[in-house]
């Protein structure tokens, strides 16, 4: 009832300003004395103009237009409409003189159509204005104020359309632009103050709330930049995504998110060659270990868009493999998928799985990864991340296997922790296997992966959430970081450029301080640190260092036909320094007690890796205790 009502309410408006148009035309023609004869002909002149444009105006749908939102696009759906009607009034106008003679139309009197255009438009912008003025009045007293970065078309969206969103709280204020030439103008009435290096001055002159970052063409260097200035003020930062984040190419206000870390990384994202992988995959049974895990989900994920034969997810925790088999067969309902649960310790069930499925590209991402707790539990990480690389890089190689690839860390580069010393070793026995086989085997380092399970970021979110206090271990710790989708794309890439026995890394750009991270991630919670939340440092905990490398002095540094993947030259060591201490830890592993086997492991873990140099002589680990910092801000 009320669609009918607002309906008819527009068309009697229209009619209304239509009869007022041709009126108005025939009193200027007459100096506004109108002969009698046109007085008795202006009733006809004025049904066929109501007729006409009530008939055009529903045919081109300008009643169904929400007019608060009034822009060019309206204008042009009114102005399309006016001209085919005045085309049909001149029409039936020149038919009227065959049927009655002594009836003539003034040619003036088309004019009226100008005057028709004019007052329906002049109606609608109208109806926009008081909207506006109305919607002011009513969110007068919570406004906050908007500093919109970007003065162009993703920014006068931004200034367009933010009142009637989801933002209506917000109130935009000006733009800032780094063109000189928008210096000093306006657009959509608000003022361009400024470049990038002006948002300081800006946000503390305007009391700013809120800023907006509408800049979705820039690269990712440019957006960093940007962010890091807004960080200097007390202004709540949003953003617009990327273009390349943005599928189908149309922008709304709605897209407009929170910043995250990940835009902080001021790095490019990775291009690969789809189209080449694509087709190296279509053939492929692709075996991914740890399948579950946040970074193996992702390789299950990447791959299953590329459609290779077949896909079996191998983990050892039936939960995760569960959830991550339900969300391909619903994203990916074509694509053969094998769910395995299987511990990759278990050779016996490793061998099966290897014979019945016959894999051709094995992604080797199981590992324990923590380092403190492979510190108190250092049998488990020989057992997984050594024992378990072993077992699979030997059936890979007996089943003939066209390509392994092994998921490492930069912990393993002069390792100061039982984790990184059992991932170089597992390293070790992915090169020691390269040598003598026909299957392609290489490695991929990652730095710390944003998002992964037990990474810093979700911890310090769920201590801010909390209301602090944000803990770090020490003040001078760096690390460098990767997104998730950053690490596999690395992993898929690296395997198409393998040869053989290489260890690959990712361009990753400067460390990050774990300092500046948690400021980061309080300030980007609308908090500012150390006056809303405190940030203490506890100390290093076992096995962790200030800062990681990527590759060792030996190792060196090569450049690969990807821009952003570096590849290592392979160590030398000794083959059968490596299978004695092998065969010693997988004794140690069958046969063992806590008591005294810990120190046992590292030292022989230290004696084929004579870089790791961890307090192996003691027993017992220095307990360090936990000390308050005051953090500047």
């Amino acid at each position: 009832m009320a669609y009918n009502r607002r309906l008819y309410s527009f068309m009697l408006l229209d009619a209304a300003i239509v009869a007022v148009s041709v009126w108005f035309v025939f009193s200027l023609r007459f100096d506004f004395s109108i002969p009698m004869r046109y007085l008795d002909l202006m009733p006809y002149a004025i049904f066929v103009n109501v007729m006409v444009h009530i008939a055009c105006f529903h045919y081109y749908k300008v009643h169904n237009r929400i007019w608060q939102y009034t822009g060019i696009e309206e204008m042009m759906v009114i102005l399309k409409a006016s001209l085919v009607t005045l085309a049909g009034v001149v029409m039936i106008y020149s038919l009227v003189p065959l049927i009655v003679p002594s009836y003539r139309i003034p040619l003036s009197v088309y004019l009226a159509g100008i005057y028709v255009f004019l007052g329906i438009a002049g109606s609608r912008m109208a109806i926009r204005i008081v909207g506006e003025k109305a919607w002011k009045n009513k969110a007068a007293p919570s406004y906050a104020n908007l500093l919109i970065v970007g003065a162009g078309k993703a920014g006068i969206i931004v200034a367009k359309e933010i009142r009637h969103s989801k933002f209506a709280f917000m109130h935009p204020v000006a733009f800032i632009d780094d063109e000189p030439a928008k210096q000093k103008l306006k657009v959509m009435d608000l003022p361009i103050l400024g470049t990038r290096k002006d948002i300081p001055e800006m946000v503390e002159k305007h009391q700013i709330d809120f800023i907006i970052i509408a800049m979705p063409s820039s690269s990712k260097d440019q957006i960093t930049e940007i962010i890091t200035i807004c960080k200097t003020t007390k202004a709540q930062i949003k953003i617009l995504p990327s273009l390349t984040n943005i599928i189908n190419g149309t922008l709304t206000v709605n897209m407009i998110r929170e910043v995250s870390i990940n835009d902080l990384l001021g790095r490019e994202p990775i291009q690969i060659d789809l189209d080449l992988i694509r087709g190296d995959m279509k053939d492929q049974v692709v075996l991914i270990t740890g399948a579950g895990g946040s970074i193996g989900s992702e390789f299950c994920r990447q791959f299953a868009g590329f459609k290779p034969r077949e896909m079996l997810l191998l983990g050892h925790g039936e939960n995760s493999i569960y959830q991550i088999e339900a969300e391909l067969r619903l994203m990916f309902p074509q694509q053969v998928v094998r769910p395995i649960i299987a511990d990759i310790q278990d050779i016996s069930r490793l061998e099966n799985v290897f014979y019945h499925y016959r894999p051709t590209l094995v992604i080797h991402a199981a590992a324990h990864k923590h380092v403190p707790l492979m510190e108190e539990n250092p049998i488990e990480a020989v057992k997984n991340n050594i024992i378990g690389t072993k077992n699979m890089v030997e059936l890979s190689n007996k089943y003939a296997v066209s390509r392994f690839v092994m998921i490492s860390t930069d912990k393993a580069v002069n390792p100061s922790s039982v984790m990184g010393a059992t991932k170089r070793v597992a390293e070790m026995i992915v090169q020691t296997m390269d040598i003598r086989s026909s299957t392609v085997f290489s490695t991929v380092r990652f730095g710390n992966v944003l998002g992964s399970r037990g990474s810093v970021i979700p911890l310090f979110q769920k201590q801010i959430e909390r209301g602090g206090p944000v803990t770090i271990t020490h003040l001078d710790m760096v690390r460098y970081f990767m997104t998730i989708p950053e690490a596999v794309q690395l992993v898929i890439q690296a395997n198409m450029l393998a040869k053989g026995g290489e260890i690959f890394v990712l361009d990753m750009g400067k460390p990050v301080r774990i300092l500046d991270l948690a400021k980061d991630l309080i300030r980007l919670s609308g908090l500012e640190p150390e006056k809303d939340i405190r940030i203490i440092a506890t100390g290093i905990r076992p096995g962790e260092k200030l800062y990681e490398e990527l590759l060792t002095d030996e190792e060196g540094l090569m450049a690969t036909k990807h821009n952003r993947i570096l590849v290592g030259h392979a160590m030398n060591f000794s083959e059968t320094e490596l299978q004695s201490v092998l065969n010693e830890l997988l004794r140690m592993t069958l046969s063992y007690d806590y008591a005294t086997t810990g120190l046992q492991i590292k030292k022989l873990l230290n004696r084929l890796i004579p870089s790791y140099q961890k307090a192996l002589f003691e027993q017992e680990t220095v307990a360090v205790g936990a000390y308050e910092v005051t953090v500047q801000t």
